[in-house]
């Protein structure tokens, strides 16, 4: 008996520090997402875009999840207007890029699918600003390795 409670409180505490790890690893939210801030990011990722002659739809959320700003480039597909969109939140909403979740179902993690709002296509990243994330960009409409390339250009964007 006194080696099972001895093994049940190992376990305890190694599941404890995962999740303690886990919650330091996070990074918090801010409200500080300007309109100003994210036409500034809209613009450098279509520089990116006319750069390479891609045709993007380019959405901004804030913290909360909410479009703040968003484009669509002539010729752009109209399917990426709300990839762009979804992109954008999944970045957001569960605070990484969304190539991680690309690369996770490539992987083999299935199950990734099953996450309501994830959408698993690289070209969505953070806008971290001073430690927080006060937003995400989404980009749609070429390979997603290009969507991801005008994305950076947004969130570099920001670090000017």
């Amino acid at each position: 008996m006194k080696h099972r409670l001895i093994i049940g409180l190992g376990i305890v505490s190694v599941a404890l520090t995962g999740v303690a790890h886990a919650q330091q690893m996070r990074v918090p939210y801010g409200h500080t997402l300007t309109l100003d801030m994210a036409k500034k990011c809209v613009a450098a990722a279509e520089a990116e875009s006319k750069k390479n002659n891609w045709n993007m739809a380019i959405a901004v959320v804030d913290a909360s999840g909410q479009l703040v700003a968003f484009q669509k480039m002539d010729n752009t597909q109209n399917g990426s207007v709300q990839v762009a969109v979804e992109k954008a939140r999944t970045s957001n909403n569960f605070r990484r890029p969304t190539k991680a979740f690309e690369d996770a179902i490539a992987g083999g993690r299935n199950a990734i699918l099953g996450l309501q709002g994830a959408t698993p296509l690289e070209g969505g990243l953070p806008l971290v600003t001073d430690g927080k994330i006060i937003g995400a960009i989404g980009v749609s409409g070429e390979l997603s390795g290009q969507d991801a390339q005008a994305a950076k250009a947004c969130t570099d964007s920001l670090g000017k």
